[in-house]
C-alpha cells in the first residue's frame, strides 16, 4: 500500500511524456503467490523531445526480478528501482528500443483489489485509475497509448477460463498440466483499460451482427450455476449495441465481446477494452433475487460500459483532469438509452433526484469541485457525483443550447477528429462551436468553476399594457480555493401557463435571448419582458430540468399546485409538486424544533389523493411523484443547524396525514393495481409495481399497517413486492412480530445467495431511530458480514452512514463511533472503499451544534490514525478543511 506523499496533481502542470510505448506484449504465469509478469515494451522518444531524459515508470508496491534492453540484462548501476518507481537514467540514444521488465506479485494478499488480485478463486484485474503499476512498471497515465498482446499461463485445473483484451490469438496445453492464451487488441489503449480474467466460471452465449454486417460473439462469464440470471444481462447488451449504432453511429469493432461478473469488486463496472469486468450485482438477476430497481440498474450500467467503447475507450482522456470526458458523456447516453427503453418522463425526474441527492450536497460541501477539476491529490477520490451526473448535465446544456441536429452533428465530428486520441474537454467543445457557429468560451465555465448555481426569479403582470416581466438574479456559492464566481450561461427551457392548462403565445420579448422555448442567461441580472400577454400565467421555469441549478421563484402554493396538475411539462409538473412537498417539510421541520405539532394544508393532502388516481400518468411517475423527498434532501433544503430528528419525525408526520386523508382510495388503488400473473421486467409492469409498493407505504403507516405490509410480504411472488413489505416493516413496525418474523424468513430464505443477503442487511442498516447503531453492530459479527467485501461493507457500513440520518447521526455520538472503527478497519484492506464511506460526513458541518462536535471529533480521530492511506487521508482532510 502507497505512503501519503502528499503530493499535490495540478493541471496546469501536464506536460506530454518524453517517452511513449507503442507496443505493449505482456507475459503472465499466474500464480496465487508468486504470480510473475514479464513486459516486453517498445520504448520511444516524443518527437521533438531533446536530448536523453530519464526514463522513469510508476510502480506501486512491485518485486523487480530482472530488466534489460534489447535483450541485454542491464547492470545495476545503469538504473533505480523502489516498489514503486523503476529510473533509468541514461536510456540509448536511438530513438526506439526494446524494455524487458520481469516482476513478481502477490494476488492472494492483494486485499486493495486493484492491480491483478484473487478472490473466490478467480483472477481479476481492476487497473482504472492507477492499478497498471501495481502489475508492471509502466509510463502509468492515460495518454499513453499502446497496442497489447498478452499471453496468460496458469494451471489448467486452477483456471480454465483465460481472457484478455482484444482478440482470441492462439491457445495451447503446456507441459504439467498448464495451457496458455494469447491475446492481442489492436487498438492502442491507455493502461487503464488493461484486463485480465483467469479461472472456473459458467459461461452464456450469443452473437450479435452489426450494422455493416459483422458478426460479434458475446459472452458473459459468472460463477458455475448462475448463468440462467446472466439473461437479462445479455438482453440489455444487445440492445445497448444496436441502440448505439441507431442513436450515434457507433459500431463495435473487435470480433468477441465479453462480461465478467465478480463479487469483490471496488467499483460498478469497468468498461475494459472488449473484456469489461462488473461487480456481479449488476449482471445477476431474476425475479426471486433482484428488483425492478436491480433490473434498471442492470440495463444502464451494462449500456454505460459497452458505450464507453467510444467514448473512453476510442476517444480517451488526456489526463485524469479530463475524466468527465468519458464519464459524465458516457453517463450522458447511457441516460438517453433508459429514456428510449422505458419512460422518458420517469427517467429525467430520477435522474434529478439522484443528482440533487448526490451531486447537490458534494457542491455545497467541502468536497465540491469543478466537472473538471484543477488539481488532486487521488484521483480514486474524483470519481464523483460531480464528474458523472452534473458531467452529464452539462452534456445536456450543449444540446439545449445547440441543438439537437447540430449535437448529433458536433458528435459525428468529435468522433471523426479525435478517435485513437486522448482528448480534453477542449476539444469536445471545439466540435460544437464548429458545427454550430456558436461561442461556448462562457458555457465552459460548467467544467472549470465549482458549485451549483442559484437563480431567484421575481414575476410581474400589466393586464392594461398586456406585459408579462421576468426578474432574473444568478449567483453562485464560494467553494474551497474558489470565493469570487463568473456568470454562467443557463438554459432555462419555460412555458407560461395560461387558466386553461395551456401554454400562452406571446407576440415579443425584450431582455435576454429567448430561443425556441429556452430563455438563456448570460449575466447576473436580467430582466425579460413579454408582450401580448393578456392573462395573468403561471410560469413554468426549468423545464425538463434544463440547467442543474437551484431555483427560488416568487410562486404562490396555488399557483405551485395548479402546475401539478395541469404543467404540459411532465418534469415541471412533478416538480411544481415536490416543492409543495418540499417546502411544507421544511416548515413541519421548524414547528416541531419550536415544539409545536406540525399542521398540513388539506388542498396538498387531496392533490397527493388526486395524483395517485390520475389515470393519464403513468404509475411509475404517480410512484415518482407521491414519493416524499428523502430526509437528506430536506435537511438540504434547510441549510444549517440540522435536528435529523425532527426532519424524520415531520416527515412520518406528512406520510401519516396524506395517508389518513386519503386512506379509502389508496387502499382501492393498492387492491387495483395487484397483478397475479408471471412476473416481467418490463418499465409499464414495474411502474405498476412501483406505485403499489408506494401505496403500501402510505398504508403501513396507518394503524394496522404491520398487519398490511406482512400480507403484502407473504403474498409476494417477486423480490420487488418482498423487499417493498419487508422494508415497511423493518422500519415502522420494527419490533413487532409481523417484522422479526419476516426478517428471519427472510434470512432463512436467502442466506447463501450473497447478493440478497446484501437487500437484508440494507434494509436493517436504514432502519431509523437511535437503537440502529446497536442493530448494525451486532450485524458487523453476523456469519454472512465480511468487512474484506466491498459489496457488504456498503450495504451494511455506507447504508448506515448515507441513509439512516438519525442512526448515523444519534445525539449522543455512537453511530460516529461505529463508523470511524469500520472505516479504519476497512482502510487497512481497502483504502478506496473506506475513503468512499468517508464522504458520509461530507455535510458535518450543516448539524446542530452537538451533533456538529462529536462528527468533527470522528474526522479527527481518523485523521490521527497512523500510516493512514492517501486515498482516506484526502477526503478527511478535505472535509475538515
Amino acid at each position: 500500500m502507497r505512503t501519503d506523499t502528499g503530493q499535490v496533481f495540478r493541471l496546469e502542470d501536464y506536460r506530454p511524456s518524453d517517452y511513449l510505448i507503442p507496443s505493449t506484449e505482456l507475459t503472465f504465469k499466474l500464480s496465487q503467490e508468486k504470480t510473475v509478469v514479464v513486459a516486453e515494451l517498445t520504448i520511444e522518444r516524443r518527437e521533438g523531445v531533446a536530448g536523453n531524459p530519464p526514463l522513469v515508470l510508476d510502480g506501486d508496491g512491485l518485486t523487480l526480478r530482472r530488466i534489460a534492453i534489447d535483450g541485454n540484462p542491464l547492470d545495476a548501476s545503469a538504473y533505480s528501482v523502489t516498489p514503486d518507481e523503476l529510473a533509468i537514467a541514461a536510456p540509448p540514444a536511438a530513438g526506439r528500443f526494446q524494455l524487458t521488465v520481469e516482476t513478481e506479485i502477490d494476488p492472494s494478499r492483494n486485499q486493495a483489489l486493484m492491480g491483478l488480485y484473487r478472490s473466490n478463486g478467480v483472477y481479476c484485474t481492476q487497473c482504472e485509475a492507477e492499478g497498471f503499476r501495481r502489475i508492471t512498471y509502466f509510463l502509468d497515465r492515460p495518454d499513453i497509448l499502446s497496442v497489447y498482446t498478452v499471453r496468460i499461463e496458469a494451471r489448467r485445473d486452477e483456471a480454465p477460463l483465460l481472457l484478455s483484451n482484444g482478440n482470441l490469438g492462439e491457445r495451447g496445453d503446456l507441459a504439467d498440466g498448464w495451457h496458455y492464451a494469447v491475446w492481442h487488441d489492436p487498438f492502442p489503449k491507455p493502461s487503464y483499460l488493461f484486463a485480465l480474467v483467469a479461472g472456473d466460471l459458467g459461461r452464456v452465449g450469443d452473437s450479435f451482427v452489426t450494422e455493416s454486417g459483422r458478426t460479434v460473439e458475446l459472452g458473459i462469464y459468472v460463477e458455475h450455476g448462475k448463468e440462467p440470471l446472466a439473461a437479462y444481462a445479455m438482453d440489455a447488451l444487445k440492445r445497448s449495441m444496436r441502440w448505439d449504432e441507431e442513436a450515434f453511429g457507433c459500431e463495435y469493432d473487435l470480433d468477441v465481446f465479453n462480461i465478467v461478473a465478480v463479487s469483490d469488486f471496488n467499483m460498478g463496472a469497468m468498461e475494459n477494452k472488449g473484456l469489461n469486468i462488473f461487480n456481479d450485482k449488476y449482471v445477476l438477476a431474476d425475479e426471486e433475487t433482484a428488483t425492478d430497481t436491480d433490473f434498471a440498474n442492470i440495463e444502464a450500467i451494462i449500456a454505460h460500459e459497452y458505450f464507453h467503447n467510444w467514448t473512453g475507450n476510442r476517444i480517451t482522456c488526456r489526463d485524469w483532469f479530463q475524466l468527465c470526458l468519458k464519464e459524465g458523456l458516457t453517463v450522458f447516453r447511457d441516460h438517453e438509452f433508459s429514456a428510449d427503453q422505458r419512460s422518458r418522463a420517469v427517467k429525467r425526474i430520477a435522474e434529478v433526484r439522484t443528482l440533487r441527492a448526490h451531486q447537490f450536497p458534494e457542491d455545497q460541501g467541502p468536497l465540491a469541485h469543478p466537472v473538471r477539476p484543477r488539481r488532486y491529490r487521488e484521483i480514486n477520490n474524483f470519481y464523483t457525483a460531480t464528474v458523472y451526473e452534473k458531467g452529464s448535465e452539462v452534456v445536456r446544456m450543449i444540446r439545449t443550447i445547440v441543438g439537437a441536429d447540430a449535437f448529433q452533428r458536433g458528435m459525428d465530428l468529435y468522433f471523426e477528429r479525435h478517435d485513437g486520441e486522448a482528448a480534453t474537454v477542449e476539444d469536445f467543445l471545439k466540435v460544437f462551436e464548429d458545427v454550430s457557429g456558436r461561442d461556448l468560451s462562457q458555457f465552459a465555465l460548467w467544467y472549470h468553476q465549482a458549485g451549483t448555481p442559484n437563480v431567484t426569479v421575481a414575476c410581474s403582470h400589466d393586464a392594461r399594457a398586456g406585459e408579462f416581466t421576468l426578474e432574473f438574479e444568478q449567483s453562485v456559492p464560494p467553494t474551497p480555493s474558489e470565493s469570487r464566481k463568473q456568470p454562467m450561461h443557463i438554459p432555462l427551457a419555460f412555458g407560461l401557463v395560461g387558466p386553461d392548462g395551456q401554454d400562452i403565445a406571446w407576440s415579443q420579448v425584450e431582455g435576454a435571448s429567448v430561443e425556441d422555448g429556452v430563455i438563456h442567461l448570460r449575466k447576473r441580472r436580467h430582466v425579460v419582458r413579454f408582450s401580448g400577454v393578456t392573462e395573468r400565467p403561471a410560469v413554468s421555469l426549468n423545464r425538463g430540468f434544463s440547467a442543474p441549478i437551484t431555483l427560488a421563484i416568487e410562486q404562490s402554493a396555488e399557483d405551485r399546485a395548479f402546475l401539478a396538475r395541469h404543467d404540459s411539462d411532465t418534469f415541471s409538473r412533478w416538480q411544481a409538486f415536490n416543492t409543495l412537498l418540499t417546502e411544507t417539510l421544511v416548515a413541519a421541520f421548524r414547528s416541531l424544533l419550536g415544539g409545536k405539532k406540525p399542521a398540513f394544508a388539506p388542498d396538498l393532502l387531496q392533490l397527493a389523493g388526486a395524483i395517485a388516481a390520475d389515470e393519464t400518468l403513468e404509475p411509475a411517475y404517480r410512484a415518482l411523484a407521491l414519493s416524499l423527498p428523502g430526509e437528506a434532501d430536506i435537511a438540504r433544503e434547510i441549510g444549517s443547524n440540522i435536528d435529523p430528528d425532527a426532519v424524520h419525525a415531520g416527515r412520518e408526520a406528512l406520510i401519516a396525514a396524506i395517508a389518513e386523508e386519503n386512506r379509502q382510495l389508496f387502499k382501492e388503488l393498492y387492491d387495483g393495481l395487484h397483478h397475479a400473473g408471471p412476473f416481467s421486467p418490463d418499465a409499464a409492469s414495474a411502474g405498476r409495481r412501483a406505485l403499489r409498493n408506494v401505496l403500501l407505504d402510505y398504508l403501513s403507516a396507518l394503524p394496522g399497517g404491520a398487519a398490511v405490509a406482512a400480507s403484502h410480504y407473504s403474498a409476494a411472488t417477486n423480490m420487488t413486492d418482498r423487499i417493498a413489505a419487508l422494508a415497511g416493516l423493518a422500519h415502522r413496525h420494527r419490533n413487532s412480530p409481523e417484522a422479526v418474523e419476516a426478517l428471519a424468513a427472510f434470512e432463512a430464505r436467502h442466506r447463501s445467495d450473497a447478493l440478497v443477503m446484501d437487500k437484508w442487511f440494507q434494509i436493517q442498516a436504514s432502519t431509523p431511530g437511535p437503537e440502529a447503531v446497536e442493530v448494525v453492530r451486532a450485524l458487523m459479527e453476523h456469519p454472512s458480514f465480511s468487512i474484506s467485501n466491498p459489496n457488504r461493507v456498503r450495504s451494511l457500513v455506507g447504508t448506515f452512514a448515507s441513509a439512516n440520518q438519525t442512526g448515523f447521526h444519534r445525539a449522543d455520538g455512537a453511530g460516529y463511533r461505529l463508523f470511524v472503527e469500520a472505516v479504519l478497519e476497512v482502510e487497512k484492506r481497502n483504502p478506496q472503499v473506506a475513503a468512499r464511506l468517508a464522504t458520509a460526513l461530507r455535510s458535518w458541518r450543516s448539524l446542530e451544534p452537538v451533533r456538529q462536535a462529536k462528527a468533527r471529533e470522528a474526522l479527527l480521530e481518523i485523521r490521527a490514525a497512523e500510516s493512514l492511506s492517501p486515498d482516506l487521508r484526502d477526503i478527511v482532510e478535505r472535509t475538515l478543511a
